[in-house]
């Protein structure tokens, strides 16, 4: 199994794309693209989860966490990210803990946000 570095450049090259593409596409510079697939700085759980979706793998695959090729998977990616955020992981720790009345309110709550938005 190669490590993270190398699995990025790998991935960029099978997609012929040059880091200056793959720097474009992150909306970040070409040299702190350049520092990921050298292994100088950790690439972020959003841009792991844009390059999934643009080279139609899992997240795990760049990861090393496996070696099969397996596509992109947006659910699993959200979850993810969720799962990932010290902010949001309160309500993944202590959600499956509530009562039913708790998690019943709390959706109802999630309702008022969502249409305040629109």
């Amino acid at each position: 199994m190669s490590n993270v570095p190398q699995r990025l450049k790998e991935l960029r090259k099978e997609a012929k794309l040059t880091q200056a593409d793959v720097a474009k596409f992150l909306n970040i510079s070409e040299s702190a693209y350049g520092y990921y697939e050298q292994g100088r700085n950790e690439i972020s759980i959003g841009s792991l989860q844009k390059l999934a979706e643009k080279y139609d793998v899992s997240v795990a695959y760049i990861l090393c966490e496996t070696d099969e090729k397996q596509p992109f998977d947006k659910d699993e990616a959200a979850f993810q990210a969720f799962a990932n955020d010290p902010e949001l992981q309160v309500f993944y720790k202590e959600l499956p803990k509530s009562d039913e009345e708790t998690v019943r309110r709390l959706r109802d709550i999630w309702e008022i946000i969502k249409h305040e938005k629109k």
